[in-house]
């Protein structure tokens, strides 16, 4: 079983940038694909991007191609998304997750962190 941490949520204007982490631990890392899904106040929770395990596959969400980058560290047991040109709209809980495929598919997910806040002000 893997747990997540997710870590590097926080306040930022609009146009700026955030990394977020998330650590894994108790499970083989390298065999998972990972997504990074959000949910804002009142809405669904939504895919953000996704990686495959050997970090040959990538997915983005329309709202954030071209502003976010999604990495891993197999070996660090680490991903990572890079948010740049933040907007008010990317307001929300972002929630690292462990899966089979790297689909915006929430089902597609077993393991799940705990979330971080990111806020973006205008």
């Amino acid at each position: 079983q893997v747990q997540l941490v997710e870590s590097g949520g926080g306040l930022v204007q609009a146009g700026g940038s955030l990394t977020l982490s998330c650590a894994a631990s108790g499970g083989t890392f390298s065999s998972y694909a990972m997504g990074w899904f959000r949910q804002a106040p009142g809405k669904e929770r939504e895919s953000v991007a996704a990686i495959s395990r050997g970090r040959t596959i990538t997915y983005y969400a329309d709202s954030v191609k071209g502003r976010f980058t999604i990495s891993r560290d197999n070996a660090k047991n680490t991903v990572w998304l890079q948010m740049n040109s933040l907007k008010p709209e990317d307001t929300a809980v972002y929630y690292c997750a462990a899966g089979g495929s790297p689909r915006p598919d929430a089902r597609e997910y077993a393991y799940w962190g705990q979330g971080t806040q990111v806020t973006v002000s205008s």
